[in-house]
C-alpha cells in the first residue's frame, strides 16, 4: 500500500478560485477517475464542498474538524489527516487496492507530500487569476514519466501535461 497524491494546477499554481477548480478539461478529469477508481480517496471539506457529492467508485473520505458538517451518505469522515490516512491504509488492505490517494486541498496536500510514494500532477498550461494556490514541490530525486499530453481543442480551452513522479 502507498499513499499517493493526484492534483491540477495552472503554471502559476493556481488550484482554485471561489471554491471551485477554474477551468473544464473533460479529459483531464478522466484520467482522474481512471487513476482513482476503487481507491481510497482523501479531501478537505473545501474540496469537498466543490462538489457536494459522493466521487463513485472510491471511498470517500472528508477531513473536517466540525463532527456536525454535513456529508452526503457514503462518505467517511475523519477529523485529521492521520485518522484519514489510517481510514483509506484499511481501505486499501481489505479491497487489494495498492494505493489511497489525497486529493486536496492544499493543506492536506503540504502535509502529505513528505508521506507520498506516487504524485500525479496535472500541469494546466495557463496562468489563471484564483484564490488557491500550491507551493512549487521538488521533485528532483524523483523518477518522473509523462503519462498524457493534451492540446487545445474544442473541448479543452487550455493544454495541459500530466506527470508522474515517483520517489526515488
Amino acid at each position: 500500500m502507498a499513499l499517493c497524491i493526484i492534483f491540477a494546477r495552472t503554471e502559476n499554481h493556481c488550484i482554485g478560485h471561489n471554491g471551485q477548480v477554474p477551468w473544464k478539461l473533460p479529459s483531464e478529469y478522466a484520467s482522474f477517475e481512471q487513476i482513482t477508481a476503487g481507491k481510497a480517496i482523501i479531501m478537505g471539506r473545501r474540496s469537498y464542498a466543490d462538489h457536494h457529492s459522493l466521487l463513485e467508485g472510491r471511498f470517500n473520505i472528508v477531513v473536517t474538524r466540525n463532527a456536525d458538517y454535513p456529508l452526503v451518505e457514503g462518505i467517511q469522515r475523519a477529523s485529521d489527516l492521520d485518522e484519514a490516512l489510517s481510514l483509506a491504509a484499511e481501505y486499501a488492505d481489505k479491497n487489494t487496492a495498492a494505493d489511497y490517494f489525497v486529493i486536496g486541498g492544499v493543506d492536506l496536500i503540504i502535509k502529505s507530500m513528505p508521506l507520498a510514494k506516487t504524485v500525479y500532477e496535472t500541469i494546466v498550461h495557463t496562468c489563471i487569476t484564483g484564490d488557491t494556490f500550491l507551493p512549487n514541490f521538488e521533485f528532483s530525486g524523483w523518477s518522473t514519466e509523462i503519462i498524457q499530453n493534451q492540446a487545445v481543442d474544442q473541448q479543452h480551452a487550455y493544454a495541459y501535461t500530466v506527470y508522474k513522479h515517483q520517489r526515488a
